[in-house]
């Protein structure tokens, strides 16, 4: 019995350093992810002097809201708020209105062509046309400084495609299939009443995914858009660091050492107002995120 009880004590003893060294691991990680963000916040609202002087590391100093004030002030930050939103609602909608019926199809094992199909979209994982011909045919449409080609730019995304296919193929048995056609059901109503309810979770990854990148796309408005009207978020943004930057090196009127001062609390501040909207969403969709990922990752 008292060599048992000591065989007990020393898993007990073992268990404890685990969970202890597996605590501690967690806790470095999280202080490592967490402290970059923590830092911009702090910096966004402290004197950029203190900060490129290393003097602002935990808690901000001499704090003042002049970077904020910059953006927020500019009137196009709002229009360019409101383009973004529109891009991302607008842009993601159609993205999933194409990607997942693809993907349907794509993982019917009936559909005879489908290799043949899916060798053209990954092809265009590793070889494109090269941005002159992009830009002449999108001339050659009348689609140059509009807003159907910040939408329509990226319609399907060849990994977010796979995802989808791999998703539909191994978490939908093709019982369910059969079951629905000798109840009278066709693809397009198996696929709505069927396929649609159970991919909620690689649907919520796939949204994410694509807004994420209506949100950040920043190359194609640079390339092939002019009109400011048509500005996305992160343009605006652009522009106001550029201005920035231009003030703080004396080229702007009443620059000097008050444009220095303040030219690095305007640039975290752009990084805050740019970022925190989808740092709002993600939490939400989160438990989706991880389980789409894990079953297109795993099982594909």
């Amino acid at each position: 019995m008292s060599g048992k009880r000591n065989v007990i004590k020393e898993k007990s003893m073992s268990d404890r350093i685990f969970n202890a060294a597996v605590l501690i691991l967690s806790i470095v990680v999280f202080i490592i992810i967490v402290y970059p963000l923590w830092f911009v916040i702090i910096a966004s609202v402290s004197n950029s002097n203190l900060v490129n002087q290393g003097k602002v590391i935990f808690w901000p100093k001499d704090i003042n809201f002049y970077g904020f004030q910059q953006i927020l002030q500019d009137t196009r930050i709002w229009k360019g708020y409101l383009n973004t939103i529109f891009y991302v609602v607008v842009g993601t909608a159609l993205n999933m209105a194409v990607t997942m019926p693809a993907a349907y199809a794509l993982s019917r094992p009936d559909f005879k062509g489908r290799g043949k199909i899916m060798f053209y979209f990954v092809f265009t994982m590793f070889f494109s046309g090269g941005l002159v011909p992009l830009y002449m045919t999108i001339s050659s449409l009348g689609l140059i400084s509009t807003k159907t080609i910040l939408v329509v730019m990226v319609l399907v995304n060849t990994y977010n495609l796979i995802i989808a296919r791999t998703f539909i193929e191994s978490s939908i048995p093709n019982d369910l299939y059969e079951a629905a056609v000798i109840d009278g059901c066709s693809h397009f109503k198996y696929f709505f009443s069927v396929v649609l309810p159970l991919s909620k979770a690689v649907i919520a990854v796939l949204i994410l995914y694509y807004a994420v990148y209506h949100w950040n796309d920043f190359f194609n408005a640079l390339m092939f858009n002019s009109n400011n009207d048509n500005d996305p978020l992160q343009i605006v943004l652009r522009s106001i660091l550029l201005l920035n930057e231009a003030f703080a090196n004396g080229t702007g009127a009443g620059a000097g050492g008050y444009g220095q001062m303040f030219a690095e609390q305007v640039k975290y501040a752009a990084i805050i107002v740019s970022t925190l909207p989808i740092l709002c969403v993600y939490p939400f969709i989160q438990k989706y995120f991880e389980k789409g990922v894990m079953i297109g990752a795993v099982k594909g």
